[in-house]
Order: structure tokens, then C-alpha cells, then sequence
């Protein structure tokens, strides 16, 4: 399981980094980022919630 993020759509809200820092973490340019190649599975849900939640629906979980 993947995580991807269309950085241009973006609001930097923080929420996804909020919800699984595990994940998500702000970049240096303050937008959101995934920083990790495959999704651990102790925090799938978590990055699913972090989906569901994101504002402006621009994160997306690809199963692999």
C-alpha cells in the first residue's frame, strides 16, 4: 500500500501530519509530503483516515 499526495492542491493544514506522522510530514516549502515508500502495516488505517479527512481530498491510498 502506497501513499501519494498531489502537492499542488495542498492547503498545508497539517492535518494528514497530524492524523499519521508516521506517513505524512510537512516539506520544507510547508506542503505536505509522503516521505515513506510503502505504507507500514501497523499504520494503514491511520493513513486511510488521514484520506478521508484531507480538506481538500487531495491524498490518495493505492493498494498495491
Amino acid at each position: 500500500m502506497k501513499a501519494e499526495i498531489d502537492r499542488d492542491g495542498c492547503i498545508s493544514c497539517e492535518l494528514c501530519a497530524d492524523t499519521c506522522p508516521e506517513v505524512f510530514r510537512m516539506a520544507a516549502d510547508g506542503v505536505a509530503e509522503v516521505y515513506v515508500d510503502e505504507i507500514p502495516e501497523e499504520v494503514q488505517d491511520t493513513a486511510r483516515e488521514a484520506e478521508e479527512s484531507c480538506p481538500v481530498s487531495v491524498i490518495h491510498i493505492i493498494e498495491d
